[in-house]
């Protein structure tokens, strides 16, 4: 009995773990897909370049098929097998600004810095969709009658960072150099010695911080420094998380984000940094 095409039909890809997370602060959920991208058949060889580029067709049209037109989305890809290979990266657009045309231009410009996505590859897709204006309203968030801001001033167990740009990097760098000793963090705290560091950074990862940066800019920065667990809080409380790394690390560093000044922190110290004062 002869099968029919649909049981003959080799799905393009396999889907290892699908893990969606909100971000309320941000109205925002992230989606991680983590897939596998399925060699040709045997029985037709197609033309290999043919067959990736339906194979990566076939992806977008299904991790972006339950999101509206109008949503913004971002898309982060990287590599699982070589993690220092520069990831591939769709800034914030309108789902229906995705089109061909521009997905391919961003895989050619990927493939010129020798990043490997071979057929066979495991790729880790990270999909963020806002579906509507994220802003950063409100009257701020209070502890006992302060601004968020104020406890962080006031706290010795928070390293506050007092860049007027690009704070996030800095409170990543910052936060490294404290996990690690680093006879520079003390200068790096006083905001010495730290500006070609920031912009090494953002240099190599691309990452346009000039919007302080969100959920997006953390997933990418996340993939970059993949040997550490990233975790954010937006508030003084343990439960407050609203970013978590998708990693399996003992090196973990905590930052606190102020939605109101969009300032990134450093919580030196979990347990004091939450202790209530």
């Amino acid at each position: 009995m002869s099968q029919s095409s649909e049981e003959l039909e080799v799905q393009p890809f396999e889907i290892i773990e699908v893990q969606t997370r909100e971000y309320r602060t941000f109205n925002t959920r992230g989606t991680q897909w983590e897939v596998r991208l399925n060699p040709p058949p045997e029985t037709s060889l197609p033309d290999p370049v043919t067959h990736f580029v339906d194979s990566v067709n076939n992806l977008f049209d299904h991790v972006l098929e339950n999101l509206d037109d109008a949503d913004m989305v971002g898309i982060t890809i990287h590599n699982e097998v070589n993690q220092s290979d520069k990831p591939i990266d769709f800034n914030f657009r309108r789902k229906d600004q995705l089109s061909p045309d521009v997905i391919w231009s961003v895989f050619d410009m990927v493939s010129q810095s020798n990043a490997r996505f071979n057929a066979t590859d495991t790729l880790i897709v990270t999909v963020h969709s806002v579906t509507m204006p994220a802003g950063f309203g409100g009257d701020g968030i209070k502890r006992k009658g302060k601004q968020l801001a104020t406890m962080a001033h006031l706290k010795r167990s928070i390293v506050e960072v007092r860049a007027e740009e690009n704070r996030l990097a800095h409170a990543l760098i910052i936060a490294i150099a404290r996990l690690h000793n680093d006879p520079n963090y003390t200068s790096y705290r006083k905001g010495f010695k730290i500006r070609p560091v920031v912009d090494q950074l953002l240099e190599t990862t691309g990452i346009d911080l000039k919007s302080g940066g969100g959920i997006l800019e953390l997933t990418r920065l996340q993939v970059h420094f993949h040997e550490y667990k990233i975790v954010v809080y937006s508030s003084l409380n343990c439960d407050s998380i609203m970013y978590q790394g998708h990693v399996e690390s003992d090196k973990r560093f905590n930052l606190l984000f102020d939605e109101v000044t969009r300032h990134y922190h450093v919580i030196g110290n979990l347990t004091g940094g939450m202790a209530k004062r």
